[in-house]
């Protein structure tokens, strides 16, 4: 039994080594903390953790397919900037207007209420999974490489949310963000479940995270279906040895997309949240591009490799963990704001370069292409 144990490890060192390095952080963060271990501290660093680690996770899936999305940030705030117009929950609708021009275009009203914000919740991961699923037939029928094809679509993407929210703007329903960023006792005591929160089988878990419980549904119910898939499988393939992968009959260009589709997925998730936490939509071009990045850096913390058919969404999750918790440090022990931009720079030089220790101890040039 030991040995299997070994064996797993072995195969998962890297979501091992992420676990291990965000729990020790983790419990250092919150010793230092002069309020740590309370649910309050929990609850804001769920707030802060869920948007890097959907992005983490929309990231792992082109890379384990041998590819790269440099759109994924883009999508997060184009998403974020639909759902400041379709998730005011406001009674009577939300009319929507198109401006071109100076001319303005009637789009009619859109539903209020608690059924108008889970269509629009619906709309808006939608439109994530849309943008994923341009970014992959662009990739597989267009036959450009990866990351030249979502860094190009990244702007287009970009230019929308501009379009959209030329300045920071829009309403988020209260409830919903209330609800949503809090822990499970505030949600229930919104939503007016479990006696408003004051069951007593219930206090037990109330403290926990919001946040952390939908991270959590989402990687149960959309990551672990889709990697024991046959498209989940085919896409380890693909990354692993794409021409093995095309003799075998496997379908390639189905999986290929299906990535970039969950990943758009993933982007949408983030982009929701990160909405609903803000309360307002914001085409912030600098923070698209820094969560892109760290969406990278966590890839390769949580053991993925980078030239494909190795890793989990799991372990990109905790490696966007351990870059949160590293910010987190920056607050506690009081780092210049000038500073923290070097110290960033270097944990994901850090980071990147972690996933090239492997190719170092190749001796055989022709292994990085088996």
């Amino acid at each position: 039994m030991l040995d299997d144990i070994a064996i797993r490890v072995r195969q998962n060192i890297g979501i091992v080594t992420a676990v291990l390095l965000f729990s020790v952080l983790y419990l250092l963060y919150n010793l230092a903390h002069p309020k740590g271990f309370s649910s309050a501290v929990l609850v804001q660093n769920g707030d802060e953790i869920f948007a890097l680690a959907m992005l983490a996770m929309a990231q792992t899936v082109p890379v384990l397919a041998s590819g790269l999305d440099l759109s994924v940030g883009a999508v997060m705030t184009m998403v974020g900037c639909f759902a400041s117009y379709l998730l005011t929950g406001a009674a009577g609708g939300t009319p929507l207007h198109l401006d071109i021009f100076g001319l303005q275009f009637g789009l009619g009203t859109f539903p209020g209420g608690v059924n108008g914000i889970l269509l629009g919740i619906v709309v808006c991961l939608a439109i994530g999974a849309l943008a994923g699923f341009v970014n992959g037939c662009v990739v597989v029928y267009g036959r450009i490489q990866p990351i030249i094809a979502t860094l190009a679509t990244g702007a287009v993407y970009i230019g929308i949310a501009l379009f959209l929210r030329p300045t920071p703007g829009g309403k988020i329903d209260d409830d919903l963000n209330w609800a949503l960023t809090n822990s499970l006792g505030d949600f229930a005591a919104t939503v007016h479940i479990f006696d408003d929160g004051a069951a007593s089988w219930f206090a037990p878990v109330a403290w926990i995270p919001v946040p952390f419980v939908l991270l959590i549904l989402i990687a149960l119910l959309v990551w672990v279906p889709f990697r024991r898939s046959v498209i989940g499988r085919a896409v380890y393939a693909v990354g692993s040895a794409e021409g093995a992968a095309y003799m075998s009959g496997l379908p390639i260009e189905r999986a290929k997309i299906a990535a970039f589709t969950l990943a758009g997925f993933f982007a949408g998730c983030g982009g929701l949240f990160l909405a609903i936490q803000t309360s307002s939509g914001n085409a912030d071009i600098p923070q698209a591009g820094a969560y892109t990045l760290n969406s990278i850096a966590s890839v390769v913390i949580g053991g993925t490799s980078l030239l494909g058919g190795t890793g989990s969404a799991i372990g990109s999750i905790f490696g966007a963990m351990v870059l949160r918790v590293i910010s987190f440090f920056f607050r506690i022990f009081d780092i210049a704001p000038l500073l923290q931009p070097l110290f960033e720079g270097l944990i994901l030089l850090a980071a990147v370069s972690i996933g090239a220790l492997g190719v170092l101890r190749v001796k055989n040039t022709l292994e990085l292409f088996r």
